[in-house]
Order: C-alpha cells, then sequence, then structure tokens
C-alpha cells in the first residue's frame, strides 16, 4: 500500500482533530487500534504533560490506548480526559481486575496570547474537544492550522500540524506527527526556504530547495516572547516491535529533527516533547543498528513534518495574527 505521507501510516494509528475558530484553539487525539508499547523524550525548558512518569521504562505500565495534544496552556490538559472518557465508552484500558483505565498521556502547546475568546468561565473546552477528537479519528486528517495547531505560531509565521513518513531499508514504516508552536523559526532568515528542505520529499513542503548561501541574520537568536510561550510537541510511530527502553532511545534520536528544522529549540523558553510508539508488528533485522536506523530516519520524517506543519498553516481571522508561509510566498 503506497503511503500517505501520514503517521497513519503505521498500522493502528489513527489521529483526529477538535478545534473552535471563536477560541483559536483546539485539540489531537492520535489513537490506537491497541494498546502500544510507548516512551517520551522531554527538552525544553517549560513542558506541559500528563502522564509522563508513567512512560519512564522502569515504570510498570508498558502500553498505552493513546496521546492527547492541545492548545490552552496548562489548561488544555483537560483534553487527556475527554479521549480517556471516549476510550472508557468503548470498553478500553489498563485492566486492574474488574476495573479498565484507559491510558492517555498528553502534552500542552501554549496559544493563550493568540487571538481568539479564551473567557471560557469556570471549565474550560479542552475536555469536550479531546472527546470530540477521539471520536473523530481515522486515518485521514488535516494539515495545518487545525486540532491542536489551530493556534499554534512560530517567531514569524503561523504553526500549526504536520505530518510526515517513511520507510527503512529493512521496510520498517515511521510516521510522525507535530503540532508546531515554535519559539524560533523554522525558515531560513526572512525567505520561503525551510531549514528542513534538504529533507524534503516530492514538493512537499513547496519545494523551494535551500539557498545557496545562508544569510547571516538568518543565523542570529531571535525568539517570539517569554517562557512559556513556546512548544513543538511531536509523536513518532512505528511498526517496528521495540521494547519500552528501545522506544525511549527513538524519541531521544527523533528529538534531532527538530533541531533540523526549527532554530533555535530545546531552549529555556520552550516545552519541546517528543513521545514514541511502537507497535510492534515488525522485526527488527539487529536490535542495535537496525534501532539506530529507525531513529534516524525518524529524525529525518520529524524535521520534514515540521516544515509541512507551516506550509499547509493559514492564518487566524483576528488582528495582529502572523501570516501563513502561503500568504507571504505563494
Amino acid at each position: 500500500m503506497p503511503l500517505r505521507n501520514l503517521i497513519t501510516d503505521v498500522p493502528g494509528v489513527h489521529v483526529g482533530h477538535a478545534d473552535d475558530e471563536r477560541l483559536g484553539s483546539g485539540a489531537t487525539a492520535i489513537m490506537f487500534t491497541v494498546p502500544m508499547v510507548a516512551a517520551i523524550d522531554v527538552r525544553g525548558g517549560g513542558p506541559g504533560t500528563r502522564e509522563s512518569a508513567l512512560l519512564d521504562p522502569a515504570m510498570t505500565v508498558e502500553r498505552i490506548d493513546a496521546i492527547a495534544l492541545s492548545g490552552g496552556s496548562a489548561f488544555g490538559l483537560d483534553a487527556a480526559s475527554g479521549v480517556q472518557a471516549w476510550l472508557a465508552e468503548q470498553g478500553r484500558g489498563f485492566a486492574i481486575r474488574s476495573a479498565r483505565v484507559p491510558i492517555v498521556p498528553g502534552a500542552v502547546l501554549f496559544d493563550l496570547l493568540s487571538g481568539g475568546d479564551k473567557r471560557w468561565g469556570r471549565y474550560s473546552p479542552y475536555r469536550g474537544l479531546g472527546y470530540a477528537a477521539a471520536a473523530a479519528a481515522g486515518r485521514v486528517f488535516g494539515l495545518g492550522s487545525v486540532g491542536a495547531g489551530l493556534g499554534a505560531t512560530t517567531v514569524n509565521l503561523k504553526g500549526g500540524v504536520g505530518s510526515a513518513s517513511a520507510k527503512t531499508r529493512d521496510g520498517l514504516t515511521v510516521g510522525v506527527l507535530v503540532a508546531v508552536n515554535a519559539v524560533g523559526s523554522v525558515v531560513v532568515g526572512d525567505g520561503p526556504w525551510f531549514w528542513a528542505g534538504a529533507l524534503e520529499r516530492n514538493g512537499e513542503f513547496g519545494g523551494c530547495g535551500f539557498p545557496e548561501i545562508v544569510p547571516p541574520e538568518a543565523t542570529a537568536f531571535r525568539s517570539k516572547g517569554a517562557p512559556g510561550e513556546s512548544t513543538t510537541l511531536a509523536v513518532v510511530a512505528t511498526d517496528a516491535r521495540l521494547t519500552k527502553s528501545q522506544t525511549r532511545r527513538l524519541a531521544i534520536m527523533a528529538q534531532d529533527g527538530m533541531a533540523r528544522a526549527i532554530r533555535p529549540v530545546h531552549t529555556p523558553l520552550d516545552g519541546d516533547v517528543v513521545f514514541a510508539v511502537s507497535s510492534g508488528t515488525a522485526v527488527l533485522a539487529d536490535p542495535i543498528v537496525g534501532l539506530a536506523e529507525l531513529g534516524t530516519t525518524a529524525a529525518d520524517v520529524l524535521a520534514r513534518a515540521v516544515a509541512r506543519a507551516v506550509y499547509e498553516a493559514t492564518a487566524l481571522p483576528f488582528d495582529n495574527a502572523l501570516p501563513s508561509w502561503r500568504d507571504k510566498f505563494e
């Protein structure tokens, strides 16, 4: 089956979005048809996560049912409760005698100042958005200004949700979904070229290539705001059969993809997080060399997904909203 260039090219992975343009925010649910081995790697200085401690290789529970990504900063952590509620209705979850508890880690990005009406009263809307995203999940889903990426921004352009996939030489599949709300820039200076341009496949983010000479000002430090305002969230999925420790190594290696696509990254100003999950339906040819290739592929796919997120984004209809890449360069 040809790849769709989406994380859902990994069998057993579905994705759903729910968002509210008036609110200027939303949620994205990454759903697994069967529980998957999972791990996490956190590099940003200001993360907002749920159930992240459980993903340590030393912890008892190995498999999870879904991952929730959301806008709303810490308020958005409620989105995972909505995903959990939907799973509970399906009878899903970790079995403890007669009880079942759906395991749904989550992470959030800050979009409270990107526009929209955030005066939601006593309870935030994110639990409902998480439930709706879970219910909408399928193999085909939108990119750009949707779901958790609706209110996302970078230092100079609108951010959003991106995805990409690839196969290793041994035929293993790697897929990535990202929500890009980066403290820095994904383009070279003020031009149309993406930092990830050398990795592009089939014109997936505009086919602009890479400049022959990088302008000196393009490498100067610039960031969009105060600590806590920025985060890039990623989920890496593979059909390779991995242990929890190997899955953690996959998440660590995949973080390099952020460094290939965003400048700066992993700073005290952001909360960059990578989740990794393994469906376990395919066998690594070699547990060390095979894992190294898998992680290298994941890093490149993550970088491509970051560029696609910004390429596919559309500007929000609010005063002082950042332009999209297409507003400036198409």
